[in-house]
């Protein structure tokens, strides 16, 4: 009885961890397409109303979502990190990216961003009490150093740090907290209900930008801009983090958090695809060397928990 039980536990941690791999994957998916949507976006929209506007929008769908399914309300411990979570990733990285964007290319956005999956997983050591490997965490940078290798030699970098950058790096920061509060929040609540509260939670603060926003400059634009606005309000800002935040609680902040290596790659091929930027055959190298480090970070089992109390 105790071998089938241990083996039961094990069969069960190993479909957690693949189910949280695939949906933190769709997740990334969704995510890799944040960049060039905004950098459309805010070449004819106020970044402001980009970054508040989207939230707004994904707030009413959040909405919408709780009154259909029911959701019970959080704690008042849970109302706390919710906060957390919006300053992360409905307020911090939506804005700070839409400012740093109206100067800069996604492509040169993908090189600053490449350092998010190292971030979550130091927030998943100080807020969600992860402890990976010493392995995970050679892993984490030699996949690092193979995209921002490969950012380099493919022309993605050029020039100074400017203000566009610190602003990036802002928005990583507050992101890769976001993301690792989230992550650890959605193991109560669920990863659609953790993005839903934190986008209510929001919402009297969006709202209020976002009118200021309009106000001060109308939002005009063509039906690229306005498709690419809906995409970050449907996709990046609600959808996405479902898959997401259901993947982290799942498989691990840290280890599923390393599929994040990918999305700089896969920011590049969009922009090549929807902005016209040139991709590299080298890009295909440089794919499989991160897969190679990604399959790495997954590996590395041993010596990988949480802390508990």
């Amino acid at each position: 009885m105790k071998a089938q039980s241990s083996a039961t536990v094990v069969a069960t941690v190993t479909a957690n961890r693949a189910s949280g791999l695939a949906l933190g994957g769709l997740g990334v998916l969704a995510f890799s397409l944040s960049l060039p949507f905004t950098r459309v976006a805010v070449q004819q929209l106020d970044p402001w109303f980009v970054a508040f506007g989207r939230a707004v929008g994904a707030g009413l769908l959040a909405w919408a979502y709780l009154r259909l399914t029911g959701a019970p309300r959080p704690t008042r411990s849970q109302w706390r990190r919710l906060s957390v979570v919006a300053l992360g990733v409905v307020v911090g990285f939506p804005l700070f990216t839409s400012l740093a964007l109206t100067t800069q290319t996604s492509a040169h956005g993908a090189v600053v961003i490449t350092v998010l999956p190292a971030m979550t997983a130091v927030f998943a050591v100080l807020r969600a009490g992860e402890r990976p490997p010493p392995l995970f965490w050679a892993a984490s940078a030699g996949g690092l150093l193979a995209v921002l290798a490969f950012l380099v030699a493919s022309g993605a970098v050029r020039g100074a740090l400017t203000a566009a950058d610190l602003f990036l790096l802002v928005a990583v920061v507050l992101c890769g907290l976001g993301y690792a509060e989230g992550g650890a929040l959605a193991r109560e609540l669920g990863g659609a209900r953790t993005i839903c509260w934190a986008l209510l939670l929001s919402l009297p603060v969006t709202v209020f930008v976002t009118l200021g926003a309009a106000w001060a400059h109308p939002p005009r634009a063509d039906l690229n801009a306005w498709a690419a606005f809906g995409y970050l309000t449907a996709v990046s800002m609600f959808l996405g983090f479902f898959a997401w935040y259901a993947g982290l609680a799942r498989g691990g902040i840290a280890r599923v958090g390393q599929i994040q290596l990918t999305q700089p790659v896969l920011t590049l091929l969009w922009s090549a695809l929807l902005l016209g930027e040139s991709v590299t055959p080298a890009s295909v190298g440089a794919a499989l060397v991160v897969l190679a480090f990604v399959v790495l970070t997954q590996r590395s089992r041993a010596g990988y928990g949480v802390r508990r109390g």
